[in-house]
């Protein structure tokens, strides 16, 4: 037979065992992450990740609106451990519901202030500028030439010849409407007024942003409203009758965030992948799947795909406040001027 204080010490190995291998295991089981990014730059990132780190990753591709919803609704059994892609002020929304956990990685001292959030819920990893991705040969049957202005966009001529996402589901289209409270010098009012006289000449409210490129591309619509990289990138695959412009009043940008989701199964792992996307190798990975947004980390190369953002007139964009506003600015906007797909 075996004594008491034997069969406790016994006991007592088999679970210091355990928990040796539990912790050995939470930094090499796999990551799931909430991509907001295009599917082939989803894919990318995370096998690179995989290659850089020996740690198994897979993605669900979302858009922001949609990992917002899906991360919130699984508060209490997060299916996600990251967040990486799209527009930081759904990031924003997401930390004042403690749906992120604040996380500062040494990698971040590189990224610009503005470019993270001071208590570590989010960090920047690329930026990009909001812009009209025009069909030449469409617009040329119109009389008209790219699009140059938020004012020349409600043209009559452009009836149901303008894409753009909702800012519901979107955080493209959410750029969009909250670049418009900037350019009224924080008038929401006079923001969804100009978004209710461009309504006419929206064929539809995607749900993605970047489809609006690819309808431009097909001729379904004479002008999408979208990242300009999201041009580039579809002008790259043989569509050569689309030509980007920037409004000249100003246009509103994105900073691509990555976070670590409150209550992440492998918060271990999680962390190492927000290490990993703040470097410059991580970063540079962007254009071999035609993603030419600007990287966060000023040690990246960048790619001369796009032109130089110190040269675009873009509005003084507020992350933190757009990022307060999202949820009721973006219901106002489904509720006064059009119905967010379903998700």
């Amino acid at each position: 037979m075996v004594s008491r204080a034997k069969r406790g010490a016994l006991i007592l190995t088999v679970m210091l065992l355990a928990g040796a291998c539990d912790a050995k295991a939470g930094d090499t089981a796999g990551v799931t992450i909430a991509c907001g990014g295009q599917e082939q730059w989803c894919s990318v990132m995370t096998s690179h990740f995989t290659k850089a780190t020996g740690i198994p990753a897979d993605f669900v591709r979302l858009s922001s609106g949609e990992a917002l919803a899906r991360i919130k609704a699984g508060r209490n059994k997060p299916e996600f451990d990251v967040w990486h892609g799209g527009p930081a002020d759904a990031y924003v929304a997401a930390a004042a519901q403690k749906l992120l956990a604040p996380y500062r990685s040494p990698n971040a001292a590189e990224i610009k202030p503005e470019w993270k959030d001071p208590a570590g819920a989010w960090t920047g990893v690329y930026v990009g500028v909001l812009a009209f991705c025009n069909n030449t040969e469409v617009l040329a049957g119109k009389r008209m030439t790219p699009i140059r202005s938020w004012r020349e966009l409600t043209d009559p001529r452009l009836r149901s010849n303008v894409a753009i996402a909702h800012p519901t589901t979107s955080g493209t289209g959410y750029t969009a409407l909250w670049s418009h409270v900037e350019l009224n010098g924080g008038a929401k009012d006079a923001a969804l007024g100009y978004m209710r006289r461009l309504h006419p000449n929206v064929l539809q409210y995607n749900k993605t942003g970047s489809s609006a490129a690819q309808q431009a591309a097909t001729g379904e619509v004479a002008v999408g409203i979208v990242f300009a990289h999201d041009c580039v990138a579809v002008h790259e695959e043989g569509y050569t009758n689309l030509h980007v412009s920037y409004p000249e009043e100003g246009t509103g940008y994105e900073v691509g965030g990555v976070a670590v989701v409150a209550g992440a199964r492998n918060s271990t792992g999680a962390r190492k992948y927000v290490d990993w996307a703040l470097t410059a190798e991580a970063q540079e990975l962007g254009p071999t799947a035609r993603v030419y947004s600007l990287p966060t980390n000023p040690r990246a190369r960048i790619g001369n795909k796009l032109r130089d953002m110190s040269k675009v007139k873009r509005v003084d964009y507020d992350i933190a406040e757009a990022g307060a506003e999202k949820i009721a600015l973006s219901r106002r906007f489904d509720i006064e001027i059009a119905r967010a797909p379903k998700q």
